[in-house]
């Protein structure tokens, strides 16, 4: 067997047009299985970072609600960013009209997720969006 392949390699003969139809239409069918698969993965990472963007956008705003008298009122985007930097900058912050609570968003997955905050109805990080709930909370 071996003694097949040195004689081969020896008279420079390249593969047939045969043999490499099959590697190609092999290679393709590979392709076609595993595709499906990476495009899920992707969408679920992108929902694991913008998960992870929203919990650490809390800190920020727990910082800001301290160093402005235990009060929400006149937080934006920037004030958060002025005292977080590596918050994301898709993360979109709204007060509630009282000023009692806020409200996280984060939008860039194919999925929105949001954090209700302050209130008494904080709780973890969920799919939806601000808007759809009461309590005065602005469309973002």
């Amino acid at each position: 067997m071996i003694q097949k392949v040195r004689l081969r390699l020896a008279s420079e003969q390249g593969f047939t047009m045969i043999e490499l139809l099959v590697v190609v239409q092999i290679l393709s069918i590979l392709v076609v299985i595993a595709l499906p698969s990476l495009l899920n993965l992707r969408g679920s990472a992108q929902d694991a970072a913008a998960k992870s963007n929203v919990n650490s956008t809390i800190s920020g705003a727990a910082a800001f609600y301290q160093s402005n008298n235990f009060n929400y009122t006149g937080m934006t985007n920037a004030s958060l960013r002025a005292l977080a930097p590596a918050i994301a900058p898709h993360v979109k912050v709204a007060v509630l009209s009282s000023g009692a609570g806020y409200c996280l968003e984060d939008n860039e997955s194919h999925n929105t997720f949001y954090y209700l905050g302050g209130t008494s109805t904080a709780g973890s990080v969920a799919q939806g969006t601000c808007a759809a709930h009461d309590g005065g909370v602005p469309a973002l």
